[in-house]
């Protein structure tokens, strides 16, 4: 079809721009089709990526929409898309506005829903002084006194990497630590105060945290919060096109599974991002979305000059 994509990507984060970018750049028609709401949108800056260490999320995002202008190729549209359909010569998607797309190739750079304990005082915190990456969040709340929202061996690992920051760190098992004998000794060793009194709300001005309360009416002043989370798909895309998923990992309970070149077990679908990472960040976000194009461009003149796949094993010499 005349009218067809060479790609559509799905999502307008960290994964999608940095991939629309690549696409862009090498000529290939390009749909970018972006829901919003991305995750760390809550917070006040991006922390660790190179060049723009602490920008805010927004800002980044802005910057990366107009460079894609700069590429008459890359059309960035703001919508959902609903369905998805592969064909023989590729996928049909179904637009939120009535339009349907067709492309020879999707990447999905949906990311994902980060679901945060049930607790008084974390939304409104989330991504600020209550985070769930101490790599991202931890040298804005550095020095001052931390708590770290878990329990059991996860807990332990988390308060013992928190205790990088700060001298000052609290294990807030809300009710028993569970903690193995051996445990218990790190966290001893390491200063780490273990505290099993139930939690019951956090405190403090506006984003900013200052207080832990308990249920027995006691507090205990804490600056800033490790909590754990799971990240779950926010879009029913992938399992409509039948793509495979991960078991449950260390934060992802559904990413995306994805080969080393990010295609997943759907020929012509790729992923990149959230979607298909069990460790995020928006470093890793912007690489995979830059490799995951890259590939689909090569994918692309390998299928018109009829050459073998991308990945595809090539016969010895000998």
């Amino acid at each position: 079809m005349e009218d067809r994509w060479n790609c559509i990507v799905v999502g307008a984060g960290a994964a999608g721009l940095s991939a629309a970018l690549v696409l862009g750049r090498a000529r290939q028609r390009t749909l970018v089709v972006d829901a919003g709401g991305q995750s760390n949108r809550a917070a006040h800056g991006i922390g660790g990526l190179l060049g723009h260490d602490a920008r805010p999320p927004s800002e980044l995002y802005a910057a990366g929409r107009d460079e894609l202008a700069a590429y008459p190729t890359v059309e960035l549209r703001s919508g959902e898309v609903l369905r998805g359909e592969r064909l023989d010569a590729g996928f049909v998607l179904d637009l939120a506005d009535g339009s349907r797309e067709v492309a020879q190739r999707v990447l999905l750079a949906t990311g994902m829903d980060y679901r945060y304990p049930a607790l008084a005082g974390v939304e409104e915190r989330w991504g600020r002084s209550v985070f769930h990456c101490p790599f991202c969040h931890g040298w804005e709340v550095r020095d001052q006194p931390l708590g770290v929202l878990d329990r059991g061996a996860a807990g332990t690992h988390r308060a013992l990497l928190l205790r990088l920051w700060s001298d000052d760190v609290t294990l807030l098992a809300d009710g028993p630590a569970e903690l193995e004998v051996e445990d218990a000794e790190r966290l001893r060793a390491a200063g780490v105060t273990v505290d099993e009194r139930r939690v019951s709300a956090l405190l403090g001005p506006g984003d900013a945290l200052t207080t832990v309360a308990f249920t027995d009416g006691g507090e205990r002043p804490c600056g800033g919060l490790l909590v754990p989370v799971t990240l779950h798909q926010r879009s029913a895309l992938a399992e409509q096109l039948g793509a495979t998923f991960a078991g449950p990992g260390p934060v992802a309970a559904d990413a995306i599974e994805v080969d080393p070149t990010f295609h997943t077990s759907v020929p012509g679908l790729s992923a990149a991002g959230d979607a298909s990472a069990q460790m995020p960040s928006v470093p890793g976000a912007i690489a995979a979305g830059h490799s995951a194009a890259a590939m689909i461009v090569g994918g692309l003149m390998a299928e018109a000059r009829g050459l073998a796949p991308v990945g595809t094993p090539q016969p010895s010499a000998a």
